[in-house]
């Protein structure tokens, strides 16, 4: 493998690990409640924001209290809760009240709540519609590695994105709350009559995404150094249609399509960045027309 490849590779995985982030919010919500959730990449954008709010709001007392590495885990820990308070929020005066309604509606009212959420904050003043400089939270260092340039940033998006996707796939595979979500997914009535609490559980998976989306909003504002209300539109996109490549509802599906993405983006934007803004779409259509269900979905009927 060549110099150029190897760092294709690396920036392939630090932008597909952002999107894995968000594309299991994506595939959670709608492995659960059958919702497309399209607020979710705003969701992103506040946890952004809670970041950047924290850093300048608290710094002088958080830097005396910690060193920069334990300084980044407070700023990320308050954008996790940032993302999860605003999708439990979202659920609860959005979403649940249509519960029981047509789907398009809950469709139609997800898109309606990201818009919400992108002009309130583009018309609230503190935050206004400019671009905004994301602070530098660390000392940026960069290392030579197999002859390509890798920055203590990337290695963070990797580290804390693997951390996040493991402890996801352990929680759900091994832990009661994971057993309650996968009988959820699979009969909501059934779980009802062996006592479990739907609605918390519907409540903890919006938490839950809404957290990793939070975190995906410091990782990019970290290693892009720009935010805006805006930020999350294209970023939301491109994590939905990695949740669709994987198999919309399968959370190794989401991940394994959010680095799919990552890679084909950045392998493209090394030929013509207006191509590497359009792989994502041309990959929806792929998938579309080759295989619905997606890499590791698999063809469920509905019940009528």
């Amino acid at each position: 493998m060549n110099i150029f490849s190897f760092q294709q590779l690396v920036n392939g995985l630090q932008l597909g690990s952002i999107y894995a982030l968000i594309a299991l919010g994506y595939t959670m919500v709608y492995g659960i409640v059958r919702l497309i959730n399209f607020a979710h990449g705003d969701f992103y954008m506040l946890g952004a924001y809670a970041a950047y709010a924290t850093f300048f709001l608290f710094n002088a007392y958080l830097a005396h209290m910690s060193t920069g590495y334990g300084l980044t885990f407070i700023v990320l820990l308050v954008a996790m809760l940032a993302g999860a308070a605003i999708a439990m929020l979202s659920n609860t005066f959005a979403y649940k009240p249509l519960r029981y309604k047509p789907k398009l509606s809950s469709l139609v009212t997800a898109i309606g709540v990201s818009m919400f959420l992108e002009y309130f904050f583009s018309a609230f003043p503190p935050i206004g519609p400019s671009m905004r400089g994301f602070p530098e939270i660390l000392p940026r260092h960069m290392y030579q590695f197999g002859g390509a340039e890798i920055s203590n940033y990337v290695m963070i998006d990797l580290l804390v994105a693997a951390v996040l996707m493991t402890g996801l796939t352990l929680l759900v595979q091994k832990s009661p709350l994971g057993k309650a979500m996968r009988a959820v997914s699979q009969d909501k009535d059934a779980s009802k009559l062996m006592g479990i609490d739907v609605e918390k559980i519907i409540s903890l998976t919006f938490f839950i995404g809404g957290s990793f989306a939070g975190a995906a909003g410091l990782l990019a504002g970290l290693t892009y150094p720009r935010i805006n209300p805006y930020m999350g539109i294209l970023p939301g996109l491109k994590a939905f249609i990695s949740a669709v490549l994987g198999g919309i509802g399968n959370i190794p599906g989401a991940m394994l399509g959010a680095y799919i993405m990552g890679l084909a983006e950045t392998i493209a934007n090394a030929y013509n960045s207006l191509l590497g803004e359009g792989i994502a779409f041309v990959i929806l259509i792929i998938v579309l027309l080759v295989r619905p269900t997606g890499l590791l979905g698999e063809k469920i009927a509905d019940k009528i």
